[in-house]
């Protein structure tokens, strides 16, 4: 075999044993090769052990260092990591390349992507070939199930790389080592569509249990939606009113059976024990304690001040890096409860509510909204991230489950399609969706025209060197671009949804200056290409 069987394990044995299997602790165990002649599992639960085997290269390519969620947040315009004073943050000023689109194929951030997305795609072509050379064995029905279900994660993998490369090798022959040749976009959305829907039947429709943080019917009708809303952009050509079935297929399941649904409030999607959200339809289950990568999860210690150990009684001081841009804070109606609820901000106090004073002896610390410029700053500029809550006590890393797909995105997606395929009921969505942000709820409601209206940021340059106002008023849909940016913020999905709304290449905001077209996606990595005689780079 060319590589190791990682499994891992979601302590789903420990859950039988005492009749609960929520459980999400996860445990990450490398084994060698399988050194017998055949692997048959059995049960649920052992098939379980055998799947989630491929999921992992998900949450490493998410949310490791420099990964995906940082490719998408840092080159958008909702977040920035500045360089600190006293703290650092230069790192070569690979941030300040996000920032100002002049990444390039040297860039660690352009690098982690590919190769992390290519292990998932690799993971679940080694796992399908012993499948079918019998090395695992199993019944029909598992086998055609664990096949399908494999397939459509693999779709997924697909789905990061189509997004965020473009024309991309497709590779499904574990065994074939001939240099893979590059497909064309269009072809790589088609594999998409394709595998999603030639499997999806197949796919389990039982959500949660052993079918908690993998692909069941209605994450893969979840997922397909998303690769429908973005098919303008990835194949040339609109699937809207496709969007719209995937979506209307998860909403009818949910109202019939109240297995999906939206959280009272939106904070409890983020909790620390969220397994049990009724709004997460496809989660990565982390924990802090069997997730043992250094920066598996780390927001806390990736946007707060070293100082707020002290808040937190976190076991290792934060480093204080990424913050909201204040351009972007200033879209939100001061009522929102987002902004409260997904932002800390204002004085900031010890464990025991006294006044937490800064390290550099200029009194308590207080995060504004007003960041200088991506040159310098310091502990107390930028609102920090807050969604996800930050239990006491806890390491380097969070255990609250990653949601990549919820239920509130599927609402939004049909909302969208709705708008731009010229149907109503677009309002509507958007509004069930806001009305736990509003406890005015005269304020939640929005109507399909408002949604059809330019964007309330005031885009412009905002740092040192120069101050400018270009506005929204002239993006089409900008309003709805809007709420995509107060539901979702901090969730690594900014830059795709600014590129669906033109917008990421054709405005300017905080350090940041309209860029090259080419931008919209990122240069195939050096050293891809240095392997790959058969790869053609991105226009730059």
């Amino acid at each position: 075999m060319k590589n190791i069987i990682r499994l891992f394990s979601t302590c789903l044995l420990t859950s039988a044993l005492i009749g609960n299997t929520a459980c999400t602790k996860l445990l990450d165990d490398s084994y060698g090769q399988v050194v017998s002649n055949q692997y048959s599992p059995k049960t649920e639960e052992e098939v379980s052990y055998l799947v989630n085997a491929a999921y992992i290269p998900w949450r490493e390519t998410l949310l490791q260092w420099n990964g995906v969620v940082r490719s998408q947040e840092l080159c958008a315009d909702q977040d920035v990591i500045p360089a600190r004073d006293g703290t650092g943050w230069v790192d070569g000023y690979i941030y300040k390349r996000w920032h100002q689109h002049t990444w390039t194929t040297e860039d660690d951030g352009v690098l982690q992507g590919w190769e992390r997305t290519y292990n998932g795609v690799n993971t679940c072509n080694r796992i399908l070939s012993q499948i079918e050379e019998g090395t695992i064995s199993v019944d029909e029905e598992t086998k055609a199930a664990l096949i399908a279900e494999l397939k459509v994660l693999r779709a997924s993998y697909y789905y990061i790389l189509i997004d965020l490369y473009g024309n991309v090798p497709l590779v499904t022959d574990f065994k074939d080592e001939s240099l893979p040749k590059q497909a064309t976009r269009k072809e790589v959305f088609n594999f998409i569509v394709t595998e999603i829907k030639d499997n999806i039947n197949l796919l389990s429709e039982t959500p949660r249990g052993y079918y908690y943080g993998r692909f069941n019917k209605w994450a893969a009708h979840t997922l397909l939606a998303k690769v429908y809303l973005n098919a303008e952009i990835w194949a040339g050509e609109a699937h809207w009113q496709d969007c719209i079935d995937e979506c209307q297929a998860v909403i009818d399941f949910a109202t019939s059976t109240g297995e999906y649904d939206l959280e009272e409030k939106q904070k409890n999607v983020f909790i620390t024990k969220n397994e049990n959200s009724k709004e997460i339809i496809f989660a990565l289950p982390f924990d802090e304690i069997y997730v043992t990568g250094w920066n598996d999860f780390d927001f806390h210690m990736y946007t707060l001040a070293a100082e707020n150990q002290d808040t937190y009684q976190f076991t290792e001081r934060p480093w204080g890096g990424v913050c909201a841009i204040p351009q972007f804070i200033d879209t939100f109606d001061p009522e929102d409860l987002r902004l409260k609820e997904n932002y800390i901000q204002g004085p900031q106090l010890t464990a025991s509510g006294e006044a937490l004073q800064r390290s550099d002896g200029k009194g308590q610390l207080i995060y504004i909204n007003e960041v200088p410029s991506i040159e310098s700053s310091d502990s107390g500029h930028g609102y920090r991230w807050g969604k996800f809550e930050y239990a006491k006590g806890i390491t380097n890393r969070l255990s609250n489950d990653w949601p990549l797909l919820r239920y509130a995105d599927v609402l939004m997606m049909k909302a969208e399609a709705l708008m731009r395929s010229g149907q109503p009921g677009a309002g509507a969505l958007v509004t069930q969706v806001r009305n736990r942000a509003f406890d005015n709820k005269a304020k939640a409601t929005v109507t399909d025209d408002e949604l059809e209206a330019g964007s309330c940021y005031d885009y412009g340059r905002r740092d040192t060197n120069k101050e400018t106002h270009e506005g929204g008023a002239d993006i089409k849909y900008g309003r709805f671009l809007d709420e995509l940016g107060w539901e979702f913020c901090q969730e690594g999905r900014r830059r795709q949804d600014m590129i669906r709304f033109g917008v990421f290449t054709t405005k300017s905001w905080f350090s940041h200056d309209k860029s090259n077209p080419n931008r919209n996606l990122f240069p195939i990595p050096n050293k891809a290409m240095l392997t790959n005689s058969n790869l053609k780079q991105n226009p730059q």
